[in-house]
Formats: C-alpha cells, sequence, structure tokens
C-alpha cells in the first residue's frame, strides 16, 4: 500500500491542477466497498456462483466405495451412486450458501471472497436464503428417497456442517477435524446407497487426506493473506511451526494407513497388487508439500490437485493403476 508522503512528492511537483485532479480520482482507486466495483449479473448467475460448482469436485470421493468394492461394473450401482454424488452436490452448494450469508461480512476483507455474489452486494440475502433452503431440502429429500441411509448420512452432513458454520470454524483444530469428518460422511455416502461395508482403513485414509489438505489450506491463509486473521479469526491461534509439525504427521500417518490399505483391505485379498498404488500417492503427497513450500500453493485444494501437471497426471495414474488392478485379477 503506497504511503501519504509518497502520494504528496508527485502531487506537489505537479502542481495545484494534478493535486485537484488526484483528490477527485482517488476515492474510486481506494474504496474498499466491493458494491461499488462489482458488475450486476441475475439472480441465477449470482446463486450459481455462491454454491461454488469447482468445490463440487470434493463429492467425487462418493464414488471411492463403488471403485474399491468391485461393483463398478453394476450398473444399477453405479446409477445409485451417481445420483448420491448429484444431491450431494445440491447439499453442498445450500451448504455454502448458508456460509457465505453468515460469513459476507468478513469476506469482504479477503482480495478474493469480497468478490462473491453475497459479499460483494449481488444478490440479496433473502434470495440467497430461500435458493439455500431450496437446494438443502431437495438435496436432504432426495437422498432419503434414494435410500433412507442415505438420508440418514445426508442429514448428518447437513448438522456437521451447521456446526462447522456457526461454532466449530472458530475453535482451533476442531474445524479442520470437521472438514474431515465431512469428507468421511461422503465416503460412507458412497458406500450406504449401494449397501456396502466401507473399510475402516478406506475411511482413515480419507479422513487423514481431508485433515492433509485442510491444514495446508490454514497454514496458506496464515502465511500469505495479509488479512487472514480478519476474516479468519481461529487463525490466530495457529502458528506456522505447529502447522508444519502436525502437517508433516499427518502426511506420514496418511501413506502409512493407505499403505495398510493396499495389504490388509478386503480388495487386498482379490487384489494383492493394489499395493503397486503405493508410489502414486507417496509423490502425489510429496508434490503437494513441494508446492507449498516453493510456490505457495494449497489455498484452494482443488486448483491444485487440477491446475498442476504433475500432480494431475499423478491422479490420473493412480486411478488408472487402481482400475486395471482391481478389475482384472
Amino acid at each position: 500500500m503506497t504511503s501519504d508522503s509518497g502520494i504528496d512528492v508527485p502531487l506537489k511537483a505537479a502542481g495545484p491542477a494534478a493535486g485537484a485532479a488526484a483528490a477527485t480520482t482517488d476515492p474510486a482507486l481506494t474504496t474498499t466497498d466491493p458494491d461499488a466495483a462489482a458488475p450486476r449479473i441475475s439472480a441465477a448467475r449470482a446463486i450459481l456462483v455462491e454454491t461454488r460448482p469447482r468445490q463440487w469436485t470434493k463429492n467425487l470421493v462418493i464414488f471411492a466405495p463403488l471403485l474399491f468394492s468391485l461393483n463398478l461394473s453394476r450398473r444399477a450401482d453405479v446409477v445409485e451412486v451417481v445420483l448420491a454424488f448429484f444431491l450431494f452436490c445440491l447439499i453442498s452448494g445450500g451448504v455454502y450458501i448458508v456460509n457465505d450469508l453468515h460469513d459476507r461480512g468478513r469476506d469482504r476483507l479477503h482480495h478474493r471472497r469480497r468478490l462473491r455474489p453475497l459479499a460483494a452486494g449481488q444478490l440479496d440475502p433473502t434470495v440467497a436464503v430461500a435458493a439455500a433452503t431450496v437446494l438443502l431440502g431437495v438435496g436432504l429429500a432426495g437422498s432419503a428417497l434414494v435410500d433412507p441411509a442415505l438420508g440418514l448420512v445426508a442429514l448428518g452432513y447437513i448438522l456437521l456442517q451447521g456446526a462447522y458454520t456457526f461454532v466449530l470454524k472458530k475453535l482451533v483444530l476442531l474445524d479442520v477435524m470437521a472438514i474431515a469428518t465431512g469428507f468421511v460422511l461422503r465416503v460412507a455416502a458412497g458406500a450406504v446407497v449401494i449397501g456396502v461395508a466401507v473399510s475402516p482403513w478406506l475411511l482413515t485414509c480419507a479422513a487423514l487426506l481431508a485433515l492433509f489438505l485442510a491444514l495446508v489450506k490454514r497454514r496458506h491463509e496464515l502465511l500469505a493473506d495479509p488479512h487472514a486473521l480478519e476474516h479468519r479469526p481461529v487463525l490466530r491461534q495457529y502458528t506456522p511451526e505447529f502447522l508444519d509439525q502436525v502437517i508433516s504427521i499427518v502426511t506420514a500417518a496418511t501413506l502409512a494407513v493407505y499403505a495398510i490399505y493396499t495389504f490388509l483391505s478386503q480388495s487386498a485379498e482379490t487384489s494383492p497388487y493394489l499395493m503397486l498404488t503405493i508410489p502414486f500417492v507417496a509423490y502425489g503427497l510429496l508434490r503437494y508439500l513441494f508446492l507449498m513450500h516453493s510456490r505457495h500453493a494449497g489455498g484452494n485444494p482443488e486448483e491444485v490437485l487440477l491446475g498442476d501437471p504433475a500432480l494431475a497426471i499423478d491422479l490420473g495414474l493412480w486411478a488408472v493403476v487402481v482400475v486395471v488392478v482391481l478389475y482384472s485379477t
């Protein structure tokens, strides 16, 4: 930010006319009100933006039980999991709207979040409440219709996200653990909808991986965002040193648990070569840490996972090898 003394020098040198012109234009350049610069968009588009479609990729973990239970070739199961995925996308969209309604004041302090329609004044809060109600209602009712057990998992997910939005995001460690639990519930949704028992090792892998991503994100926010403490007060209780230590522990635990899964799970009994996928997981974790330290990445996990070519290729190869190993034996 330019200091006052740095502005005065050219104004005095240029004379009174320049000073008057600068005084006229300066407020438009320095305003912090997002409404002033926010372009007008339709309510429908604003609602779509608020549902954060790019983050729906998190719901892809719903397919994990279908893949690892060797039911990928069963059309009925595939259809049910696809339905569960889209229903959780609706629920996730409603949750994001509620979260942004609650945080729109603090979001205006963030260089990117201030551009969200609610924070920027592009979407009326009343309309947002109605949209969130519809999305959550349709998602929950649809889940219960597809399978009562799926409805219970969806209800648990909504309650968890509500607790996170209003309480847990303010509590150190419980904030990132709530995020990890959300991923566990997604995996559970993919299991109950096709009636399979999900491996505890797979659930633990999902929880640890989500915890890893959440901790890296907290580290990025703490170090890279000068306004982080204002829009996310829980960061006052974290330190870079603590986060680095915890990230190291979770990284090792994630790799160890995944390795155990490839040896001891029910899937491994029928597909002993599942252990061949361990190097891809190891590389992915280490590549993410490399990007965190050398390129200060991690603020948006979905952008890192899909935006880094090496990491995207690694994920693709892991998926290919998993399918080949599981379905060719």
